[in-house]
């Protein structure tokens, strides 16, 4: 039985600039973060799982329906430096070699330690910055571009993971 409970709301977040959250802001479930990161290589298009905090196992996953919306494949915004916006990332992040596309059309997962055997690096975020939630006045990727050209990002929001 797969574990979703990380997912939930990080996929709730990718999906946040439909107002899906201003919807959420009269609801007593927590509001989504908005998080800015970056990876070692461009892993944009690969599906994102969670791993325990010694990176052994997936404690975390999408099913192949969660990786695709009526608009296409949830990736994350590309924002300026290389930074990237939320894409169902966490510290303990790890990415599978498949892409959202491939993943969305397996008609059954394979058993975990198989999907561990997929992933193709278990440490890709360099940086990792939680800015809140929206509702705290986060409220678009300009001002997060903004932040960053001025070299403010580290400073407005917390840092996670600090990267070079």
């Amino acid at each position: 039985m797969r574990k979703l409970a990380v997912f939930p709301v990080i996929f709730l977040l990718l999906f946040s600039r439909s107002g899906s959250v201003s919807a959420q802001k009269h609801s007593s479930m927590a509001l989504p973060h908005v998080l800015v990161y970056k990876t070692r290589k461009n892993y944009r298009n690969n599906v994102p799982v969670m791993l325990s905090e010694n990176k052994t196992k997936i404690i975390s996953y999408p099913g192949p329906g969660d990786v695709v919306t009526g608009s296409g494949y949830p990736l994350p915004v590309i924002l300026h430096k290389g930074y990237l916006l939320n894409g169902g990332v966490g510290e303990n992040t790890a990415f599978l070699k498949y892409t959202y596309e491939q993943y969305s059309k397996l008609r059954e997962l394979p058993p975990l330690d198989q999907l561990y055997k997929m992933i193709i690096d278990r440490d890709p975020i360099t940086t990792l910055c939680d800015c809140g939630t929206r509702q705290d006045g986060v409220n678009s990727e300009k001002q997060l571009n903004e932040w960053i050209d001025k070299n403010r990002l580290k400073k407005k929001c917390k840092v996670i993971k600090k990267g070079h």
